[in-house]
């Protein structure tokens, strides 16, 4: 067997009764980075950081929902194919969010938040890019716990050990005919993806302070940064997936948000350029107003 990167032969530790999932644990750690640093360059644009927990109390449900919704329509087999179970669809703790279908509608849920919390939707969705790419990249660890979304066999140094896997259980298995729960090694396309995505969140951090952005497209940049990274990842997985015209379905899907992403960055040209440095005792409708009477309107995007 040569050198891997090893996998966990368990992703559920039990507290007496009660289950504690890896998986859960990676997108609780990645929602807290996130709104730290949300809160961050919320207070950079003006805002009392602390709306950034206000906001995210109705962007991490929705997009929780909208992540399982995604993943079960387009892998709806387990759940409701032959041997399916569609009670299983409720199981989240054992895998399966599509990063799609949880950015959509956590993004509803944050237009809905930032309207009641009196902030810019596109003030915030600024903000928050970088930080649900990082969150992004420490949830696709719980994807290492779960030994799951590998890619091809390899030999390279960095392969990566996956074990036969129960899901019912959370833990490994001897795998059937061996004595061994090793199942292979494998392209660690999670750690492939978790490195692109801090990546990106670096890169949007830099040009957000080098460049003088209009509101809206820092979100731009990332809609479309993203699926660049994603394509890559996607041809170099195995798992089953929806096949259209030969291609995973999730490789149309980045084509579609890519080229949302320019769109949305061209179309936010419109708007007035990101806001820096007004005091947090302000008023920032008022500020702006007697600055820019035009970008009043602005403020419920």
């Amino acid at each position: 067997m040569p050198a891997a990167i090893p996998s966990p032969t368990t992703g559920v530790w039990h507290l007496g009764p009660f289950p504690l999932r890896a998986y859960a644990l990676c997108i609780l750690v990645g929602i807290g980075v996130a709104v730290w640093i949300t809160s961050r360059r919320l207070a950079d644009r003006g805002y009392p950081p602390e709306k950034a927990l206000d906001i995210s109390a109705w962007a991490v449900p929705f997009g929780i929902v909208g992540g399982r919704i995604y993943h079960v329509i387009t892998t709806p087999e387990p759940y409701f194919g032959q041997n399916g179970n569609p009670v299983h669809a409720l199981y989240i703790w054992q895998g399966g969010l599509g990063i799609w279908g949880a950015i959509a509608l956590g993004a509803v849920g944050a237009w809905i938040g930032a309207r009641r919390q009196g902030v810019a939707f596109l003030d915030f969705a600024d903000a928050a890019a970088p930080g649900v790419a990082v969150a992004h990249a420490i949830g696709r660890w719980g994807n290492w716990f779960n030994n799951e979304l590998y890619g091809r066999p390899t030999d390279a140094p960095w392969g990566l050990q996956i074990h036969c896997w129960d899901e019912s259980l959370g833990k490994a298995v001897t795998c059937e005919g061996t004595s061994s729960t090793v199942q292979g090694i494998y392209q660690p396309t999670f750690l492939y993806e978790s490195i692109f995505l801090l990546l990106l969140a670096l890169a949007l951090v830099l040009v957000d302070r080098r460049f003088r952005l209009h509101r809206g497209q820092v979100l731009g940049l990332y809609v479309a940064g993203y699926p660049i990274g994603r394509i890559v990842v996607e041809k170099m997985r195995t798992d089953t997936a929806e096949l259209i015209f030969g291609q995973r379905l999730n490789v149309w899907t980045s084509i579609v948000v890519f080229l949302l992403g320019l769109a949305i960055i061209w179309w936010c040209r419109r708007y007035p350029h990101t806001p820096r440095g007004i005091p947090q005792g302000e008023s920032r409708p008022a500020t702006e107003e007697a600055a820019a009477p035009e970008a009043k309107s602005q403020h419920t995007e």
